[in-house]
């Protein structure tokens, strides 16, 4: 750790209080979470209204398997989900469209279209809730890599990015199609020093996931085996509900931990940081007495801008 890292935080924090998390941010939050959940709802929402569309030419429940088209629809109101049907044979299909019929749709008499669509989004909601589970943590992404690469970009500093699931590394002023979600990694570099982030990637000498690293080498020379390479590691917990914040920063605190006892066995030590978006009262003066004592080199409230954008400009600028 140099001599310029030691007590960045006293840029954007002076005590514990200034880590606490305010109730417009909060509120702020949770309406956040609800308009995303409510945007990836919607493609569900279109496709029950297309089953019911389709389902209203039977007669009654039985006539359903003669309409071309919604077989998969049925799939789904059985209870199925779509990966579970890649392991199922026609016969089994054939046998649960009939047990949702009998079972379920014949009894609910002239109501068997409604009854079909009710069970038709009780399994998709199913599927929404595992894609929103981790949606906080989506969203504290997104908006720490953009306003990453808003510091840079202000600076007149050129990046470069990698999406998830892609090998190469594009220009990110060329870029207009992904958002700031799926970005993987980030390149820059500033007075002569290389910097590399990478999101959420196993460290071997940890054993373990790491939310944020930062390398002193191009993509292509980072090397994950080598501690020398690491700059910076950092936690990021997105969840905004105020009941889950001491559960989430007991995590990120094993991690960090985790973290400077790998370093401390070979005698080096890159700065540590914790980023959050949910913090309470006992969490606050737990990260601020870690930063006194420099076992923590630097944290933000992530719902907080000014903190936000002093931590960043630390990492692009000062590391």
């Amino acid at each position: 750790m140099t001599q310029k890292n030691i007590n960045q935080y006293l840029e954007h924090i002076s005590s514990a209080d200034d880590l606490l998390t305010s109730y417009e941010a909060t509120r702020a939050g949770f309406l956040s979470l609800a308009l995303e959940k409510n945007r990836k709802a919607t493609p569900y929402v279109d496709e029950a209204r297309a089953l019911q569309k389709a389902a209203l030419k039977a007669k009654n429940a039985a006539d359903l398997v003669k309409i071309k088209g919604i077989e998969v629809g049925l799939l789904t109101a059985s209870g199925l989900s779509d990966k579970s049907l890649k392991h199922l044979e026609e016969p089994d299909k054939t046998q649960a469209i009939r047990q949702l019929i009998k079972n379920f749709l014949e009894p609910a008499g002239s109501q068997f279209v409604d009854e079909l669509v009710y069970r038709f989004l009780l399994t998709r909601g199913d599927a929404l809730g595992g894609k929103v589970r981790n949606i906080g943590g989506l969203i504290a992404q997104e908006k720490l890599m953009r306003t990453i690469l808003s510091c840079l970009s202000i600076a007149g500093i050129e990046s470069f990015v990698n999406f998830r699931g892609r090998k190469t590394w594009k220009l990110k002023k060329d870029i207009e199609t992904e958002t700031d979600a799926s970005i993987a990694g980030l390149y820059w570099k500033f007075e002569d020093k290389d910097r590399c982030l990478k999101n959420n990637i196993t460290v071997p000498f940890i054993g373990t996931n790491v939310d944020m690293c930062i390398f002193n080498q191009p993509p292509k020379l980072v090397d994950i085996n080598n501690p020398n390479h690491y700059v910076a590691l950092g936690e990021l917990k997105g969840g905004i509900d105020p009941a889950g914040a001491d559960e989430h920063w007991k995590t990120a605190d094993s991690a960090l931990n985790r973290i400077r006892t790998a370093f401390e066995r070979i005698n080096i030590m890159p700065s540590i940081f914790f980023i959050g978006a949910a913090i309470e009262k006992r969490m606050s003066v737990e990260i601020w007495d870690q930063l006194v004592n420099k076992s923590l080199t630097n944290a933000a409230n992530l719902t907080d801008n000014e903190q936000l954008i002093s931590i960043c400009r630390w990492l692009c600028f000062t590391l």
